[in-house]
């Protein structure tokens, strides 16, 4: 485990006004070129947890008040997971549960999760297998990725707020545009609409920025062209997706 504690820089009805406790978990089961945490998911800085302590740091976050527990790159130490959350549950742990993932998940390690997890939060990388093999080495992410995206949205469905605007259930997804195409957003965009539902929640992010290995690798070498990052959400719009830019969200006010 890397670090852990409320985090404000998630999407809006992930973080609210208290936070999402966020649990940044060390090593990926990606090894992104242009990753932007590479110490934490490639070089595997941090330290062992056991799942008693991590059962521990579940309660912390919800006696701070976070709306919710997100873990951030879960997949690979997924047994210790479920076994924390037995622990926590049992001792009252009772505020949604984020899966926030690269989106390469197994159709297997799904279903331990389904009844599980409140809220699903995958990445759609990419939408051909070549930029993925060749910038995440890892073999057929488009059908691995789409597959596990109907899985998910098969448990929890479309992303659903109360009335603060805070999701407490459902599907929310995020695709980075990346430079030159390489993401291949119509695609992606082209699946959800026609596979998974209109409805879906998507987050097209544009702070992509050369890091890790990009520097050297073009044209992962520079930052996304503001015509790109448009292209990408008109497209979104085209296929009818609820894009989180173009959702307003209440600011309650904090005593």
């Amino acid at each position: 485990m890397s670090s852990w504690g409320p985090h404000h820089g998630e999407e809006d009805p992930i973080r609210g006004w208290r936070g999402s406790g966020t649990v940044f978990f060390s090593r990926c089961n990606l090894k992104c070129d242009f990753c932007q945490n590479s110490g934490i998911s490639q070089l595997g800085e941090g330290r062992e947890a056991t799942p008693g302590a991590l059962a521990g740091i579940f309660l912390a976050l919800q006696q701070e008040g976070c709306h919710n527990v997100n873990l951030v790159s879960p997949t690979h130490v997924l047994p210790q997971i479920l076994e924390a959350l037995v622990s926590a549950a049992d001792a009252g742990l009772s505020i949604p549960l984020v899966w926030n993932t690269g989106g390469y998940e197994s159709l297997s390690s799904l279903a331990l999760l389904d009844g599980v997890v409140d809220i699903y939060m995958p990445d759609m990388k990419y939408g051909d297998a070549g930029p993925a093999l060749s910038h995440s080495h890892v073999p057929d992410y488009p059908a691995v990725n789409r597959a596990a995206v109907r899985e998910m949205h098969r448990q929890v469905g479309d992303l659903v707020l109360d009335r603060g605007g805070i999701a407490f259930r459902g599907l929310l997804v995020r695709h980075l545009v990346l430079p030159g195409g390489l993401a291949g957003s119509e695609s992606v965009f082209r699946f959800l609409a026609g596979e998974v539902s209109r409805s879906t929640w998507v987050n097209v992010m544009a702070q992509y920025r050369p890091a890790y290995r990009a520097r050297h690798l073009p044209p992962l070498d520079r930052a996304p062209t503001e015509e790109e990052v448009d292209e990408a959400r008109a497209l979104a719009r085209l296929f009818g997706l609820a894009l989180l830019e173009d959702r307003s969200f209440p600011r309650p006010v904090v005593p």
